[in-house]
């Protein structure tokens, strides 16, 4: 619901055609509150890099999902659109199980989390996203013109090994650098590693599966925290909370990349929870926990100055 008068269904539909310029044409249900929106614009789609992101753009006049926090949206800002920025995802296979990476494609795909209702009473209720799942195959939004983002593969040479640290939907980059790199015919080890609270939040793994079916140097990691093993210390499979950090600096996650990850030879990427990834502003106190960059910074990796080969850090920004 808005807590203003809904717009008459001729006017809402005027505004569409003014501001809309794509067409959602399938979407992959994880579970309630997880789908992969894969949405085909108007016009061709410009090249872009892996790892870049672009903003969508849905009217405020659009219907809120059922069992989202309500909103007041004023009058003035009711014909309006409300854009959000979003990674790019990629399917990685096509429909005949071959690689696909993005430059391939006619359309992007989006890897999106609903969030019902705000973090705190003192926030706004989210915008975006209601409306977005009230969406289905078929509706129509927008997509920005630029695509843009510094967080994309450079200088990754053809035998160097790529660490990708993703939490939650902070896989979608990661999937489509993942498509390029084999693509490209990349050597040394891939390894994509995501974290997420429950393996049925895990909505690209049958792709993973086959990609390590196909490519030997692929790996996929995937991590849980909230599900009965992480939990339940009488589980007979009881591994605790999997963390990344506790993983890296364990030895763990070496050792299930079948990998030293070592900075002489491995770029690093981060992407999802500011909290996993651990950026600490100048002045700013470190907290209690500390993320991964300063546990890689201690194994040798460096997120400062030009460097851009072996041992460099890259990790998506959302401040």
């Amino acid at each position: 619901m808005i807590g203003s008068a809904p717009l008459e269904a001729a006017e809402a539909t005027q505004l569409r055609e003014k501001f809309y310029n794509a067409t959602i044409i399938e979407r992959i249900d994880a579970n309630d509150e997880l789908a992969r929106f894969r949405i085909r614009p108007d016009n061709p789609i410009p090249e872009f890099e892996p790892g870049q992101y672009v903003a969508l753009g849905i009217g405020n006049w659009e219907r809120r999902l059922p069992g989202t926090q309500l909103e007041e949206v004023p009058e003035k800002k009711l014909r309006k659109l409300t854009r959000r920025a979003y990674s790019i995802s990629c399917p990685m296979l096509d429909a005949e199980g071959q690689i696909a990476p993005v430059a391939s494609l006619d359309h992007f795909e989006f890897y999106i989390t609903l969030v019902r209702q705000a973090s705190s009473p003192d926030n706004k209720p989210p915008v975006l996203t209601p409306r977005l799942f009230d969406f289905a195959v078929g509706d129509r939004l927008e997509v920005q013109k630029k695509i843009t983002g510094h967080y994309t593969l450079r200088e990754v040479g053809v035998n160097d090994t790529v660490l990708m640290l993703g939490t939650g939907t902070g896989e979608a980059p990661h999937n489509a650098m993942t498509a390029k790199l084999l693509a490209d015919g990349h050597l040394g080890k891939i390894v994509n590693v995501t974290s997420v609270r429950r393996r049925v939040d895990l909505a690209y793994a049958v792709e993973h599966a086959e990609l390590m079916r196909q490519y030997s140097q692929y790996r996929y990691l995937p991590f849980t925290t909230r599900d009965p093993e992480n939990l339940d210390e009488s589980h007979p499979n009881f591994v605790g909370k999997q963390y990344l950090q506790q993983l890296f600096t364990s030895g763990q996650l070496a050792e299930a990349a079948g990998d030293p990850l070592s900075a002489e030879n491995t770029h690093v990427f981060l992407c999802g929870n500011p909290a996993m990834i651990g950026y600490v502003p100048p002045g700013a106190d470190p907290p209690s926990t500390p993320g991964m960059l300063p546990l890689l910074r201690a194994a040798g990796f460096s997120d400062e100055g030009d460097s851009q080969g072996p041992g460099t850090i890259r990790f998506e920004k959302y401040w």
